[in-house]
């Protein structure tokens, strides 16, 4: 007999409920649930009844609560278990955003550690937390989960570098710039695989844009870190004050 696929719970884009490969049809208040479930894992049924029906008094929240948890399927293992006051995700039940945290978190915490197989790039290029979505608690969540995914893309376009896999490197540092623009970050990991691969002139050439477009939207330059890492090839002068890098 073949044992059915575990139950899946998307939150990282468009919400769906995966029993297998068939997706389920929920009322707005159960994915709610579930996806204030899923990314807690356990909360106190106060906190979750208040959570989810912040306007209305605290007895018809947990009456709106106990409804919404009878509504959800019935078919297959519980999605949700009682502990006490408490009320748990079942462990059956796979969630996006944690196998998300757990790959990024590995990139970032890797630090000098010794150079193990990076996990494809493709883990971090995904969608932000139930766009749309403008509970406190989706907010609150999707800015954390948007600023891990930067810190990720950072690290692995670093760590990639450092392996000598400059055109891996380029795309998640590109793949930083193109969520988040004006983050220094991710143009000062642009410029060092040019470094690293001695392309100079590109190097010289994203700085100068980088630095036209902080300027613009910003009114400042550059941090002195970013302009330290041009300043230290002897074949560079510092940032001149028409707006860029020039060969020395």
């Amino acid at each position: 007999m073949v044992t059915p696929p575990p139950p899946r719970l998307r939150l990282l884009g468009r919400f769906q409920l995966e029993f297998g490969t068939e997706p389920v049809e929920l009322c707005r208040n159960s994915q709610r649930l579930l996806a204030f479930m899923g990314i807690r894992e356990r909360v106190s049924r106060t906190v979750l009844a208040g959570s989810l029906w912040p306007e209305v008094t605290e007895q018809h929240a947990r009456g709106s609560l106990r409804t919404t948890l009878w509504k959800l399927p019935r078919d297959g293992p519980p999605l949700i278990r009682c502990c006490g006051d408490s009320l748990a995700i079942s462990p059956t039940l796979q969630v996006d955003i944690h196998g998300f945290t757990r790959t990024a978190l590995g990139i970032v915490g890797r630090g000098s550690s010794p150079a193990r197989p990076q996990p494809p790039l493709e883990a971090l290029m995904c969608d932000d937390l139930l766009p749309g979505w403008d509970e406190d608690w989706v907010l609150v969540e999707r800015e954390r989960l948007r600023q891990l995914r930067l810190h990720a893309l950072d690290a692995l376009a670093e760590a990639l570098t450092r392996e000598g896999r400059p055109a891996l490197a380029l795309e998640a540092a590109w793949a930083g710039v193109r969520a988040e623009p004006l983050r220094e970050s991710a143009h000062r990991a642009v410029v060092s695989v040019h470094l690293a691969e001695g392309n100079l002139h590109e190097a010289i050439r994203h700085y100068c844009a980088y630095r036209r477009l902080v300027l613009d939207e910003l009114g400042v330059e550059p941090s002195p870190r970013f302009t330290r890492l041009l300043s230290a090839f002897p074949s560079l002068s510092p940032p001149a004050g028409n707006g860029g890098v020039t060969p020395g």
